[in-house]
């Protein structure tokens, strides 16, 4: 891992619960298929941690940002899925809000123009 990989996984690793958020807003999923869904919207190249994923989650389920229930078993194991409550969404919609200001800002002190990104 080079020092800008690092650097871009730190600055991820701060949005996880938005992150989190984001895949719940498309439907409900367990575990293991938020996970599968950061891996390949990233194109394999940002993974969250699976034990990073699950405090997320007990964290936004304690937060009232979303919710579980369990799943029924015809397919093997039992799952526990998660759904974004409305709390989730208004936090989510303020967080992406947040960061878009963030960029825009960062982008201008760094005197990045939209062609170069």
């Amino acid at each position: 891992m080079t020092k800008d990989d690092a650097f871009a996984a730190d600055l991820l690793r701060g949005h996880t619960d938005t992150i989190v958020l984001g895949v719940l807003r498309r439907g409900d999923a367990y575990g293991f298929e938020i996970y599968k869904a950061i891996r390949e919207a990233t194109g394999g190249e940002h993974e969250i941690k699976e034990a990073t994923l699950y405090a997320t989650y007990r964290r936004l389920e304690k937060d009232g940002l979303v919710e579980s229930y369990w799943g029924d078993e015809s397919q093997g194991g039992r799952r526990k899925y998660y759904r974004i409550t409305d709390a989730g969404r208004a936090v989510f919609r303020g967080n992406v809000a947040a960061w878009t200001a963030t960029r825009r800002i960062i982008d201008s002190l760094l005197d990045v123009k939209e062609s170069q990104q």
